[in-house]
């Protein structure tokens, strides 16, 4: 087990028959940017069992935090929701990933587009008072299927909000934009027709989707994903990467899970 650390499970929360977070320690020697993830999970019968999973906490924060889909029968996560405060998860030694602000090129206006757990990575950009200075406006857009779902990422704003170091920035400069598509909300509908439509950008009272100003990080369902992507390209963004910033940038490790 040395390609991991062990760590404590400090805390659980189900906020959903489907969605739950802990919190867990973290090694001293255990570092990461902003955005990424790292393979974590559990010894089962003497074996590591595991999956990619975006830290929700800041890398400036003392815990590790992470927020996860409960899936019956999937191999993990049919365990991991069933974990408890004092037991021990398996977390990788590297972080990687793309989400990350050196993967985009320099512009005013930073958004964050998540659908369900997707949120997590973006949980730990809006911590990072780097964002801040980057972008003159960060847009936080999270769509779900039912009002219940955004309970984690509506609480994660309150809270940051009455911090006493991000709540300035937090009035200043983020725009958050919880959106559903099963049921009545004020925010209604799919994060792509929504952009394509002008509508977000109507709700908030910014301006529309602009290649000179805007850039754009995504995570979530592999439809929205490519969705996304397509609308982007058409409208000339580039993508970016590790080895060439450009306009938006796509988490490609959870895509095909």
């Amino acid at each position: 087990m040395s390609a991991f650390h062990r760590e404590k499970v400090l805390s659980v929360r189900h906020w959903t028959d489907t969605l739950f977070s802990f919190t867990a320690t973290r090694n001293s020697g255990f570092r990461f940017l902003n955005g990424q993830f790292a393979m974590i999970g559990l010894e089962v019968d003497g074996r590591p069992l595991l999956r990619a999973y975006s830290m929700a906490s800041a890398n400036h924060e003392e815990s590790l935090e992470f927020f996860s889909i409960k899936v019956a029968d999937g191999p993990l996560t049919s365990r991991l929701q069933q974990i408890k405060e004092g037991d021990t998860i398996l977390v990788g030694r590297k972080a990687t990933g793309t989400l990350i602000t050196d993967n985009l090129i320099p512009g005013k206006r930073l958004l964050l587009l998540s659908t369900g757990t997707g949120l997590a990575p973006f949980a730990s950009l809006i911590k990072d008072p780097e964002v801040y200075e980057r972008f003159e406006t960060i847009v936080l857009v999270h769509g779900c299927r039912q009002v219940s779902e955004l309970a984690y990422g509506e609480q994660l704003v309150a809270r940051l909000t009455e911090d006493e170091l991000f709540g300035e920035l937090l009035r200043d400069k983020l725009v958050y934009y919880p959106t559903v598509t099963r049921e009545p909300f004020r925010n209604r509908g799919r994060i792509t027709d929504l952009i394509s439509s002008s509508q977000l950008f109507d709700d908030v009272g910014l301006p529309p989707l602009d290649i000179e100003t805007d850039r754009i990080m995504m995570c979530g369902s592999p439809g929205m994903l490519e969705e996304l992507r397509d609308m982007l390209n058409a409208r000339g963004f580039e993508e970016g990467n590790h080895s060439e910033p450009g306009h938006f940038v796509i988490e490609k490790a959870f895509v095909e899970r």
